[in-house]
């Protein structure tokens, strides 16, 4: 629906999107939505061999050239428009946090009315409640002081502006333990006798929270270290990392490029069962910090270190395996001169997340002094030049003969190992 609306063209009365209210047809959200769909149909009209100007169609390599222009720029539109309509998002999230929260406390109320049928209306069951909306408010209140930014997912975002796995299992560990703290404090304000409230006091024992409080230590180690980690491994150029538009729910269970991982996937299963198992207990005795068994809390702890173990093993540096001559059918076999096409044989040029058109347009490569931007060379539903594995680029006159060298930059701004070939006039 959206291409067969670029193909007609925008209705009457209406813009590109360059407002940030995000619901309206004007909105970003729509504007975003319409330069995709324009660049799609953009796409798949050079990839059909269609809209050439008769100037370039003569030239295999000045058409490719002028379509790799063309689509460049409108790539240029769709990644403002995306970057618009992230902004955007970000800033309803205090709202979408308020709603949640509301949410949470209303099921907390029934499900508690509903338990409390025979059971009785008891002060663990009103300092629950309480517990639950001072959570929410704040949870609300710095939502709104940081919408901006995101509001309550900003926390949690990384630098990336990508959803942190590390960083959302410790903060829902760490909201957790302090709904579970004011709940035992609600209950100590409420205690009438001395006894009742030293059993309370000795209900935030170390012995007795020691599981819960070990992996919460673990659990906000990890967030630290993979931050360190990433950022260092980001700065020694052996890890790539792109910057998204705006953070999603998927993050959490994906890499960069929207693939499941399997160091996340389990981090985060396993994290989410034993929050439950910690709630169920918290509910079952409210009169202490949830007693999380020593087995549960060392799964926990070996599924953190599974993680971490996986930060670690992911990315690596692109490299170059060879360079070789181009070769059309039909041509002879020859060695490498000025106007040649060359085709780069190699891994990793296309970072994680970088697939879209105005990420691809951002390659360049380095032959001796010459910096030769990479052409974006359209087909049906993508792109064939370039790819993780091969890309192919002319050699400029400007190169001068003898032996030069390559080196690939990507859209991450790493660069290859250099690849020494010889040019010939």
């Amino acid at each position: 629906m959206a291409v067969q609306e670029a193909r007609q063209g925008p209705e009457p009365g209406t813009h590109d999107g360059g407002c940030a209210c995000g619901n309206c047809p004007h909105g970003a959200r729509e504007g975003h939505r319409r330069a995709v769909a324009a660049f799609l149909v953009k796409r798949d009209e050079f990839a059909a061999g269609q809209g050439l100007p008769a100037a370039v169609a003569h030239s295999a390599s000045a058409s490719r050239q002028w379509v790799s222009e063309e689509l460049t720029q409108s790539a240029e539109l769709v990644a403002e428009r995306g970057r618009a309509e992230g902004e955007s998002w970000l800033t309803r999230v205090w709202l979408r946090t308020a709603c949640t929260a509301g949410a949470a406390v209303v099921a907390l109320l029934l499900a508690q009315s509903l338990t409390a049928i025979g059971a009785g209306w008891t002060t663990a069951r009103t300092a629950g409640l309480l517990a639950a909306l001072l959570v929410g408010g704040a949870l609300t209140a710095a939502s709104y002081f940081h919408r901006a930014r995101g509001g309550a997912l900003a926390p949690v975002i990384g630098e990336d502006n990508r959803l942190s796995t590390s960083r959302a299992v410790a903060a829902a560990w760490v909201l957790f333990v302090a709904y579970a703290v004011l709940v035992l404090a609600g209950r100590l304000a409420a205690a009438s006798g001395p006894v009742e409230r030293d059993a309370l006091i000795a209900g935030l024992d170390l012995a007795r929270g020691a599981g819960a409080v070990t992996v919460l230590a673990v659990v906000c180690a990890i967030a630290v270290l993979v931050r360190r980690v990433v950022g260092l491994r980001v700065l020694g150029q052996r890890l790539q990392k792109v910057r998204a538009h705006r953070p999603r729910a998927a993050d959490l269970l994906t890499d960069d490029a929207g693939r499941g991982t399997f160091a996340d996937i389990q981090y985060v299963v396993i994290s989410a069962v034993a929050l439950a198992f910690a709630a169920v207990r918290l509910a079952r005795r409210p009169d202490q910090l949830p007693d999380l068994p020593w087995g549960l809390a060392v799964v926990v702890l070996v599924s953190a270190a599974t993680y971490l173990a996986g930060k670690y093993a992911e990315g690596g540096r692109p490299v170059i395996l060879s360079v070789v001559r181009s070769r059309e059918a039909g041509d002879l076999d020859a060695p490498i001169r000025t106007g040649d096409d060359i085709e780069i044989r190699g891994a990793g040029f296309v970072p994680p997340g970088a697939q879209t058109a105005d990420r691809l347009s951002r390659m360049v490569v380095r032959i001796g002094a010459v910096h030769v931007h990479v052409p974006l060379v359209p087909v049906t539903g993508g792109f064939s030049n370039p790819t993780d594995a091969v890309l192919t680029v002319p050699v400029p006159v400007e190169v001068e003969p003898g032996r030069v060298e390559v080196q690939v930059v990507t859209a991450a701004g790493v660069e290859t190992n250099r690849y020494a070939i010889d040019v010939t006039d």
